[in-house]
């Protein structure tokens, strides 16, 4: 998918104001290192193709639009922070510079074409809130069985195949997993865009696809900024699914991401009659067992709770 970034670099604190023809010089200077840019190596490897780039400079430093194709978009943003880190360190002139930001930036346009897209797999991936017939229900499992193989970090045995679950009910449990990460992503995509619209928070709004899921107390605070972070948090977790060794949560934002996508799982099991509460008791239990490290997220839905949801987002996303 392609990415479009926003960074801002700048020179040491206490540096007089860029003049024009300093402002020229940084301009030259960035725009050539990028131009040699043929390809990024960003996390475990993943390959960050360049696609196209602007420099602009200002007294205070220089802004720089980045279009980039990446995997996802956690992936993108710690790529890029890291080569024009990089880059800053072996251009002679700008090697006391660093970079201050940089993010991706979801504009309308962008999540319009986002949403387009999972529009066309509606009917795919849609959970059905509505009685199945047989023949639906055969469907959904044997689909469910099929995205299990997705989930490739947590075994059955995290899915309660050791608990009285068997080996195939633990599939089903890890294909709406995978299932439900996709319909988040997408969803998450249409709250930036609500609350972007108006540049209001959550609790202005009566409903909303996912944030509505996450810790009521805090409503007041999830903004179009907050949500943006969230996903990428929710990026993160998808991700590590699919990896060959599960790394749980390492803030609330992702633990919390984790928490939503289990209800979802839990929640199309159920509705389409796959398995019954007990077995998803049993096997949601295993689950909390192989997948946090701890269950303090739960706290954060006390109508008491307090503190600052910038504490829990990934170190990535705080940035």
């Amino acid at each position: 998918m392609d990415y479009q970034l926003k960074a801002e670099v700048a020179p040491p604190a206490g540096t007089p104001e860029l003049d024009a023809l300093h402002r020229h010089g940084v301009v030259s200077l960035l725009d050539e290192q990028l131009d040699l840019l043929a390809g990024i190596e960003g996390p475990d490897g993943v390959e960050i193709e360049p696609l196209d780039h602007e420099v602009t400079a200002h007294a205070g430093g220089a802004s720089i639009s980045w279009l980039v194709e990446a995997p996802a978009l956690a992936f993108a943003e710690e790529a890029a922070r890291a080569v024009l880190t990089e880059l800053l360190e072996r251009t002679d002139l700008l090697a006391s510079w660093t970079v201050q930001s940089c993010e991706v930036t979801v504009s309308d346009e962008d999540l319009e074409t986002a949403l387009e897209s999972a529009a066309e797999d509606e009917d795919d991936e849609e959970i059905e809130h509505v009685e199945l017939t047989a023949e639906e229900v055969a469907e959904r499992h044997d689909q469910l069985l099929g995205e299990a193989g997705l989930v490739q970090a947590l075994g059955t045995d995290a899915f309660g195949s050791s608990d009285g679950v068997t080996p195939e009910q633990a599939e089903l449990v890890a294909g709406a997993f995978a299932e439900a990460v996709v319909i988040m992503i997408d969803e998450l995509f249409e709250d930036v865009k609500t609350l972007d619209e108006d540049d209001t928070t959550a609790d202005e709004h009566e409903e909303l696809l996912v944030l509505d899921e996450l810790p009521p107390a805090f409503s007041d605070q999830y903004s179009a900024w907050f949500a943006k972070r969230f996903l990428i948090a929710t990026v993160i977790v998808g991700q590590r699914l699919t990896e060959d060794e599960w790394e749980p949560p390492t803030c609330p934002a992702e633990a919390l991401a984790l928490h939503v996508l289990k209800g979802r799982a839990q929640e199309e099991l159920l509705a389409a009659g796959l398995l019954d509460e007990d077995v998803l008791k049993r096997s949601f239990a295993a689950f909390d067992e192989h997948a946090f490290d701890d269950m303090e997220h739960e706290a954060l839905y006390a109508e008491d709770a307090e503190g600052s949801v910038v504490e829990w987002l990934p170190a990535i996303a705080k940035a």
